[in-house]
């Protein structure tokens, strides 16, 4: 079998990069070793930029989302039992963001794939990639026991941070950047209404907590707990008492409580891996970068990449020019790293490390106060969450 792209993953940067593709007449093929039921079960982020609305829009695939997500125009910090609130929309001319589940926007791509006849393999076993360092690379997979051979033009590599992309280089051709920080998020999704109609962040000596939602009946709120915590510990009754202790009093005297219908805890790290392209191989997503979810980056970074990467691919089809390709690592690690250091700054600013105590509580404190009071320090912090400018 022969197709111009491969793609390796089947989650929403693979899924988008293989509907704008589509859409500009390119032949991919996407490869998920994961059923579609499995993939559309992984509970993740919520909250978009104006930027990934805008290119789920080139995709043809907003529809649900502008009927059905929520537009923030701000946010709230909440430390010493206050909250306050940063006009992200009034201090960036209008910008906002778009609060849509990521399993909502796995499911619209999906449907828009089956719908277009694009073919995805799910459940592709022994994933192997070759000759990405030459003009023609080869896909192996494995599916119900029968051997698979593709060829193609470039692999995308979207099959995230554990995926075979990055694994398959050679040690001495990427470099690793990372930080794992000691704590973790203890999550739950809930079918109650939010407490507030948009997020709370919350500085608290007990720990940060997080006040978000993915509709107006459906709520997710997380509280930072030891790395080393396991979920068993933690039924919904001890949750919820914890999460109000950290609140603000209105917050905690009006927040509704109900059973969880998902609950984990996810470990926080920052990690970068350059670059992002090795010959006909070009990573995207979480396969090249992770940031800890304080910044609501994650899936932003992924829909950055894809909005990159699929610009290259397609001038390179309509000029034969490898100019954008030869350009797509530089770019997309500009970006990231400026995201990578947002969310550091989010993290370290909110959350409360083992090794500070009191000194760094009161610079956190301290740290807060000053970004509520300045317009400057609170700019900052919108033009970053809503999203920074393209290179273009």
């Amino acid at each position: 079998m022969r197709v111009q792209v491969a793609i390796i993953g089947a989650g929403p940067s693979g899924l988008l990069l293989g509907q704008l593709l589509h859409r500009a007449g390119i032949d991919a093929i996407i490869l998920e070793r994961k059923s579609g039921d499995y993939v559309l079960g992984r509970i993740r982020a919520g909250v978009l930029e104006q930027g990934a609305v805008d290119l789920l829009d080139e995709a043809g695939v907003g529809q649900r989302l502008h009927a059905e997500g929520l537009v923030h125009g701000g946010l709230e910090l909440c430390f010493d039992g206050e909250r306050h609130r940063i006009d992200m929309a009034g201090l960036t001319g209008g910008k906002h963001v778009t609060v849509y589940g990521q399993t909502e926007v796995t499911r619209d791509l999906m449907d828009a794939r089956a719908a277009a006849g694009a073919t995805t393999v799910y459940e592709a076993e022994d994933v192997s990639i070759h000759g990405f360092d030459t003009d023609s690379p080869l896909v192996r997979y494995r599916k119900n026991g029968v051997d698979h051979e593709i060829a193609c033009d470039f692999i995308a590599g979207c099959d995230g941070f554990h995926g075979v992309c990055r694994e398959s280089l050679p040690a001495n051709a990427v470099k690793h950047y990372e930080r794992v920080y000691p704590f973790g998020w203890l999550g739950i999704l809930a079918d109650v209404p939010p407490v507030s109609h948009e997020l709370i962040y919350v500085n608290h000596p007990r720990g940060f907590a997080l006040c978000s939602m993915r509709s107006r009946t459906r709520s997710r709120y997380y509280v930072q707990v030891p790395l080393d915590e396991r979920i068993e510990n933690w039924p919904d009754e001890r949750f919820w008492e914890e999460l109000k202790r950290r609140l603000d009093t209105q917050a905690a005297a009006t927040i509704v409580t109900g059973p969880s219908i998902e609950k984990s805890i996810a470990p926080l790290r920052s990690y970068v891996a350059e670059p992002m392209r090795f010959g006909r191989l070009l990573l995207a997503g979480d396969a090249a970068h992770i940031v800890p979810p304080t910044g609501a980056k994650g899936l932003n970074l992924a829909a950055s990449d894809v909005r990159y990467l699929s610009r290259a691919l397609i001038d390179h089809y309509r000029s034969g020019s490898m100019k954008e390709i030869d350009a797509y690592s530089g770019k997309c690690l500009r970006r990231v790293w400026k995201a990578v250091r947002f969310s550091w700054w989010m993290t370290s600013m909110l959350h409360r490390f083992p090794d500070t105590g009191e000194f760094g509580q009161k610079i956190q404190e301290t740290e807060l106060a000053y970004l509520v009071g300045s317009e400057a320090a609170s700019t900052s912090l919108a033009e970053n969450y809503v999203g920074l400018p393209f290179e273009d």
